[in-house]
């Protein structure tokens, strides 16, 4: 599972499905060696390796300053962190996606950075990023990348269908009836046992079914936060579009939210021609891919949209060297650093101050700037419905309900009323 990680959305409804297995911690909040930090996270192999290098990089900035790095798998990685937090020993640094963050900077288990970042400081990040790590206005860690959706297409299969004009900027991005048309045409040109594309829902990433709820610029939540908004033309037309995926055929009937089949992973064995993937899957489909392929943007209706995902970083309110720590902090979210890391894993800066046109990515940098503008889609009230602390009881609800919708025929107007009665349920309005 390692290499799924950068996508924000999956570890939603891993945290609320609390994942077990202990191994592989040490926890930091009780260090004893002055100038040493615990640093916990996951990472792919390109990570592990940018931060290894990063980390030695602040240790020999910083004289007598050791940083532990411990890489864990992602599947034990929150189940840990919340009973290390519990137990008042938790690694003093870890890393955390934006839809798991609220989880933990609204029960007040995060270091309050805000102390540590000037007003020019914080004007140098995106401000949805800036968003994204903070609860009631206060920032608890550091927005260090993101990581959105885009569709990669196996353009020989679509040539073959007769789709050769493909749309390169959100500018000529497909409508929702242009995208069915391709699929449509996909359908008949394509072998019974391939499929016109695969949506990156399974596994935990429930959530990234609300890109094409915002695309119909409809809400989860209204803008209190707590009062439902999904029962709308918006919800009911998203539900009826994602449901026509299943009914016309035009997505494997073993894709649906609670599959176990990655969709990159459709993609690369050559059973889909279109697959909606993370950038930082891409040095993966270029590893895996016996084709040639490109990346376009994602389908657009009332607006474009996509998921957020990457990772922001974060303290535990408890470390006992919380100055040392905001300085780590401040090291990795530096403009030259985040270029590094960002370069070498294919994943995206949150600072206004970096060109991504101007990163050097190590893998297929041809495709990227597709990814980049997909980026700019992402809307503020987009980011406070997926940072919502309630996101995580809701996205297990969604899960359900999707399912029920996409395999065993619920109704939408059944769907939409169930969804309503969960988020009822998990935000207490």
């Amino acid at each position: 599972m390692i290499k799924r990680t950068s996508g924000g959305a999956v570890a939603i409804v891993a945290t609320a499905l609390a994942l077990t297995g202990c191994s592989g911690f040490t926890g930091g909040g009780n260090t004893t060696s002055e100038g040493t930090l615990t640093f916990t996270t996951w990472a792919s192999e390109s990570e592990k390796a940018a931060f290894e290098q990063l980390v030695s990089d602040f240790e020999a900035a910083n004289d007598g300053v050791q940083v532990e790095l411990n890489v864990v798998p992602y599947d034990q990685m929150f189940s840990n962190i919340d009973a290390q937090l519990s137990a008042g020993n938790a690694p003093d640094l870890f890393r955390v996606d934006y839809g798991n963050l609220g989880v933990y900077s609204s029960q007040d288990q995060l270091l309050d950075v805000s102390p540590y970042f000037t007003d020019d400081e914080i004007s140098a990040f995106t401000p949805a990023m800036w968003e994204a790590v903070s609860y009631d206005g206060t920032p608890y860690g550091v927005p260090h990348q993101t990581d959105v959706s885009a569709l990669v297409v196996n353009t020989e299969m679509l040539a073959a269908a007769g789709v050769t004009d493909l749309p390169t900027t959100q500018a000529d991005a497909w409508t929702w009836d242009e995208f069915a048309d391709v699929a449509a045409k996909l359908k008949t040109s394509l072998p019974a046992d391939v499929y016109p594309f695969v949506y990156n829902w399974q596994l935990g990433g429930t959530p990234r079914w609300l890109s094409w709820l915002f695309q119909a610029d409809g809400a989860l939540l209204a803008d209190d936060g707590v009062t439902p908004a999904i029962d709308s033309a918006a919800g009911s037309e998203t539900v009826d579009f994602t449901r026509s995926f299943f009914e016309k055929g035009w997505v494997p009937p073993t894709s649906s939210v609670k599959a176990t089949t990655y969709a990159d992973a459709f993609f690369t064995e050559e059973s889909v021609a279109m697959a909606f993937a993370g950038s930082f899957v891409v040095p993966d489909i270029d590893n895996l891919a016996g084709f040639e392929w490109t990346a376009l943007p994602m389908p657009v209706n009332e607006r474009g949209a996509t998921d957020l995902g990457g990772n922001a970083m974060v303290a535990s309110k408890e470390t006992d060297q919380p100055d040392l720590a905001a300085s780590f902090l401040k090291f990795m979210v530096d403009a030259e650093n985040m270029t590094t890391f960002c370069a070498a894993t294919n994943e995206l800066p949150t600072r206004t101050d970096i060109d991504p046109a101007s990163i050097d990515f190590a893998v297929r940098p041809d495709v990227m700037p597709v990814f980049v503008e997909q980026a700019s889609t992402i809307e503020p009230s987009d980011v406070a419905q997926l940072t919502s602390p309630y996101l995580a009881p809701i996205a297990v609800s969604m899960q359900d309900q999707l399912e029920a919708a996409f395999v065993n025929g619920q109704s939408t107007a059944d769907t939409i009323s169930n969804l309503t009665a969960a988020i009822r349920e998990a935000t207490g309005s």
